[in-house]
């Protein structure tokens, strides 16, 4: 009886550590710590605040924002944040997206245009760092209004967000494609 369960011990156990590995793997970038100060009564509290992008360079990223009273921590905090806000878009072949799109979180707009196989990624800031981890290879894209990082890396995520294939607007149409 003891090394039936002995046995199914060690399976359990293995099982687990099956599941871990096969978790898909993140690349993490840093885009903003801030140092933030809350007033009380006792005189100012110090906190850190993270800005992280998650993704696994083929069309799944996510922004996490958190705060601590540490560095590493509120990394720690902002990469678990990201984990949950993860999103998924088409790339083509050449490692672009299917079509232009307009982002707008806040007062920050980003447009963005396919490009040539080639011509790299052209953003700046953080709409850079959240191409990259994305995935997107070659593409143009243009910050509009704010200069806030946080937000425009929120309207990179919802500009990313609106792309679809041609495949799926004809499946919301019922329609067939045409050869």
């Amino acid at each position: 009886m003891s090394s039936d369960l002995k046995q199914l011990n060690k399976l359990k156990k293995n099982t687990r550590r099956n599941n871990q590995s096969q978790e898909p793997k993140f690349v993490e970038r840093l885009i903003k710590i801030s140092r933030v100060s809350k007033v009380t009564k006792g005189g100012k509290k110090l906190s850190f605040r993270a800005i992280v992008v998650l993704g696994d360079e083929n069309g799944k990223v996510g922004i996490g924002v958190a705060k601590a009273d540490d560095v590493v921590n509120a990394f720690k905090k902002a990469k678990t944040d990201g984990r949950k806000n993860l999103i998924t878009f088409p790339i083509t072949k050449s490692l672009s997206i299917p079509h232009e799109t307009i982002g707008n979180f806040g007062a920050s707009r980003i447009i963005m245009r396919p490009a040539i196989e080639g011509s790299g990624v052209i953003a700046g800031g953080a709409v850079r760092i959240v191409l990259e981890v994305a995935g997107v290879k070659n593409i143009i894209a243009k910050q509009l209004g704010s200069n806030n990082l946080l937000n425009n890396a929120r309207a990179t995520v919802c500009a990313l967000d609106q792309l679809t294939t041609k495949a799926e607007v004809l499946k919301k149409r019922n329609l067939e494609l045409k050869k």
